[in-house]
């Protein structure tokens, strides 16, 4: 756990929520009925409008027009009450003992994905959102006196109940330790573990959020017969060091045209901070 003082990340004295604590431990949490059925009604409206004001954004390449239709982006810039949501006491409280008091969002998109037999999208194999970000040999093992350091969260905030055969997110506690990406030869092995532990799907009612940490090892779990799709307002926070990803780079930067247009080459866009879509972007 820690804080920020004087500008200055330092060790945490102060108690923390136990929904802090199994983040750190185990690299998720569940927090139930933080959303009232009044609140969600309210912002299922706001966000099913969004969906009818805005098309899709088309920000990753070779997705079908079909699975485009399910996201939108930067929602809370396109939603009051999105933008509310994400701010929950009982969310910030959990996450800002792990990424301090200034943390921030740096992603923010919903997910409606109705039911369908084959999904090409939607997270549906085993992956992490960033990192590692301490990417370490597993001959070395991490010295469980250090706390293991967490740069980002990921949330969904549930607008109608996830059952199991909606294909739900699925966690391996304690990956996020594991300082490697999951093993590319399992990328969709629904019985791939970590140091002897399986997955574990986030089954979820509609008002709950569920949260994990970027670097655990994650993925949706497959659809099964009854599925009734999903629905949920993702958002990401990071430290204030990361770098918000809510826009793609092409359309908001620190980049004026002149600079732009002397970078030939794509290292020399990404060096001056015009980077492709990638992990939150798309």
């Amino acid at each position: 756990m820690l804080r920020r003082v004087h500008g200055y990340l330092l060790p945490r004295k102060e108690a923390a929520p136990t929904s802090s604590r199994q983040l750190q431990d185990e690299g998720y949490t569940h927090l139930q009925s933080v959303f009232s059925s009044g609140e969600l009604a309210a912002l299922i409206e706001e966000i099913d409008q969004v969906y009818r004001d805005y098309p899709p954004d088309g920000r990753a390449a070779g997705r079908s027009a079909e699975e485009d239709e399910d996201f939108r982006y930067e929602m809370f810039n396109r939603s009051p009450l999105a933008q509310k949501a994400i701010a929950h006491p009982e969310i910030l409280a959990t996450i800002e003992p792990l990424l301090g008091e200034d943390c921030h969002v740096i992603a923010n998109t919903c997910w409606r994905n109705p039911p369908r037999e084959q999904n090409g999208h939607g997270g549906g194999f085993w992956h992490i959102d960033a990192g590692p970000h301490v990417p370490r040999d597993p001959e070395v093992p991490w010295d469980d006196r250090i706390p293991y350091p967490i740069f980002a969260i990921g949330a969904h905030l549930y607008l109608q109940d996830c059952p199991l055969e909606s294909g739900p997110t699925g966690v391996i506690p304690g990956s996020h330790k594991s300082g490697m990406p999951p093993p590319l030869e399992k990328f969709d092995d629904v019985t791939l573990t970590f140091n002897g532990t399986g997955v574990k799907p986030l089954i979820a009612k509609a008002g709950d959020v569920c949260l994990f940490v970027s670097d655990v090892w994650h993925r949706r779990m497959p659809s099964q017969t009854g599925d009734s799709g999903r629905y949920f307002l993702q958002a990401h926070y990071g430290r204030r060091d990361i770098a918000q990803r809510v826009r793609p780079t092409a359309a908001v930067n620190h980049v004026s045209p002149e600079a732009a247009g002397r970078a030939a080459s794509d290292r020399e866009k990404i060096l001056i901070g015009l980077h492709g879509p990638w992990f939150y972007d798309g």
